[in-house]
C-alpha cells in the first residue's frame, strides 16, 4: 500500500463525525476518487414505509438539509472535495432531481470538470397519483483535470444510462437509503485501480467502504449518525466478500444493460 499522508486520520478506518468539519483535517490531493450519496433535503420520515420495507428494519437518525440551506450545504462539502482530491481524482455524486441545479452549480463553481451525467434507472418507484412515478437517480460524474484521470474502459460501449435494481434485504437492518453493491462495484471498476484511496463522506450504510475493501482499494469515509456509523463498522468487520443475492425479478444479477 503507497503510503499517504491523511492528517490525524488512517486509511482503510471510518469516522463518526460532522464531514464538513472532519473534510478540513484531510491534507490537500490526497485522495483519488470521491464516491457519495449526500442528503437530498427531501423528508425522509415520510417515506419509512416505501419500496415494501418493514418500518422496525429501518435505522432511525436519519439528518437532513433544509431545503433553503442546500446550496450552501452543497457549495461547502464540494470545495473541501475539489481540494483533498489529487490532480488526476474523480467524483461520483448522487443526486435526486429535486435539488440538481444546486449540485450541478456548485459542480461548475468548484472547478470540477463535468464528463457524464449518468442516469441510474432502478425497479421501481414510489407510487404517485397525479405525476410521473420517479424511478431513476442522478449521477454526476466529474474530474479535477479532463486530460488527466483514471477512466479503465471495462466495457467496449460503456453507455451513460445504468440499469440497475435497488437490493431488498428482507428481514435485515438497514439505512432508509442505501446504494447497491453492484453499482458502487461498476463506478470502482472503471474510475479506480488497487490500492486507490475512495473517500465517501456521507458513508450511511457503509456500502462504498465495503465494495472498496472488497476489491483491494484503501478507503475512507464519516458519517453523522451513530448507528449508522455502528452499522457501517459491523459491516465492515463481517468483511462481505461476494455481491449480494440478485434482486427479485432478475435471476442474472442486480445490473443490466441497454
Amino acid at each position: 500500500m503507497v503510503r499517504r499522508n491523511l492528517g490525524p486520520f488512517a486509511p482503510d478506518c471510518i469516522y463518526q463525525g460532522d464531514a464538513l468539519e472532519l473534510m478540513r483535517d484531510i491534507p490537500s490531493g490526497s485522495i483519488d476518487l470521491v464516491i457519495t450519496d449526500p442528503p437530498f433535503a427531501i423528508d425522509f420520515r415520510a417515506k419509512r414505509m416505501n419500496y415494501n420495507r418493514t418500518g422496525k428494519h429501518v435505522l432511525e437518525g436519519y439528518i437532513d438539509v433544509e431545503p433553503g440551506d442546500y446550496a450552501g450545504f452543497t457549495r461547502c462539502w464540494m470545495e473541501e472535495a475539489y481540494r483533498i482530491l489529487s490532480g488526476s481524482g474523480s467524483i461520483y455524486v448522487f443526486s435526486g432531481w429535486n435539488h440538481l441545479k444546486d449540485v450541478l452549480c456548485s459542480l461548475d463553481d468548484t472547478g470540477f470538470f463535468m464528463l457524464n451525467h449518468i442516469i441510474w434507472k432502478y425497479q421501481f418507484g414510489v407510487f404517485t397519483r397525479k405525476k410521473f412515478v420517479t424511478s431513476h437517480y442522478h449521477v454526476l460524474y466529474a474530474v479535477k483535470n479532463p486530460k488527466s484521470y483514471t477512466f479503465n474502459k471495462a466495457e467496449h460501449y460503456p453507455e451513460d444510462v445504468w440499469i440497475i435494481n435497488r437490493e431488498y434485504w428482507k428481514g435485515k437492518r438497514k439505512t432508509p437509503t442505501k446504494l447497491p453493491f453492484s453499482l458502487v462495484k461498476k463506478i470502482l471498476t472503471f474510475s479506480s485501480n488497487p490500492g486507490d484511496l475512495i473517500f465517501d463522506p456521507f458513508l450511511g450504510s457503509g456500502t462504498v467502504a465495503v465494495v472498496s475493501k472488497v476489491m483491494g482499494r484503501n478507503y475512507l469515509g464519516f458519517e453523522l449518525v451513530p448507528e449508522y456509523y455502528r452499522f457501517a463498522s459491523e459491516r465492515l468487520e463481517e468483511c462481505i466478500v461476494a455481491d449480494p443475492a440478485p434482486a427479485e425479478g432478475n435471476p442474472g444479477g442486480n445490473e443490466g444493460k441497454r
